[in-house]
């Protein structure tokens, strides 16, 4: 009984690190809820943001956006959710959005478009990060709405997840003008979760500024990370 226990709790594990490695998480620095500070979030809806971590928007076929400044967690909740499913075996998939757009160009240069959109389509969650930060061409425009389309009529639990640091509205200007953008967007938002992070950034907070006197009299600032 005892080495059936054992095995059943390896092959277990086996199964979530494959489903980690294949997701294309940064796996050296997990980002995950347990160490992500909530109580640095205020708001009356926190408890929303809180709840990502029973995975419902996956279950009830929500997308979510995570809007907001450099450095106010967007990025690390994205994260957090996609390796909370990988926990559950769930297939995630993480990509950055000019990974994306350098992806769609090379699979249209070689005749792989169909294969690349299919192969997108296939993960339960799939998380793009960091919308706005580059300038689509028109026929990747269609390749994502093809994307969102397929997905949006997806059966079984899925979810798309989006972190920018512009709102939706604002999309548009990192892509060139294309009436599949606005139908995609009409997809994508046709149910789905917005938060809105505002505040100042988490990065750096571990360190310390210290005023420094030079021979020359001048002014220095170093930043040196506090001693844990």
């Amino acid at each position: 009984m005892r080495m059936f226990t054992f095995l059943e709790k390896h092959n277990n594990e086996a199964s979530i690190q494959m489903m980690l490695r294949l997701s294309k998480l940064p796996l050296k620095s997990s980002n995950t809820f347990e160490n992500f500070d909530f109580s640095q979030v205020h708001g009356k809806n926190v408890s929303q943001l809180e709840g990502l971590q029973s995975l419902s928007p996956l279950y009830s076929h929500k997308n979510v956006a995570l809007i907001g400044p450099a450095g106010t967690g967007k990025t690390h909740i994205a994260m957090a959710y996609g390796y909370e499913c990988c926990q559950h075996k769930l297939k995630t998939y993480f990509i950055k959005m000019s990974e994306l757009n350098d992806m769609f160009t090379q699979a249209r240069a070689y005749g792989r478009s169909g294969r690349v959109i299919s192969n997108l389509v296939k993960p339960s969650c799939l998380i793009i990060d960091e919308v706005g930060h580059c300038v689509f061409e028109r026929e990747n425009i269609r390749m994502f709405f093809d994307l969102v389309d397929r997905r949006y009529n997806k059966e079984g639990p899925y979810t798309m997840i989006f972190t920018s640091n512009k709102q939706p509205s604002q999309w548009k200007q990192n892509f060139n003008e294309d009436d599949s953008l606005l139908c995609a967007l009409d997809r994508i938002f046709d149910d789905a979760l917005i938060f809105n992070l505002r505040g100042n950034s988490y990065r750096g907070k571990e360190c310390e500024s210290y005023s420094l006197t030079t021979l020359r009299g001048k002014a220095t600032n170093a930043e040196l990370p506090s001693a844990r």
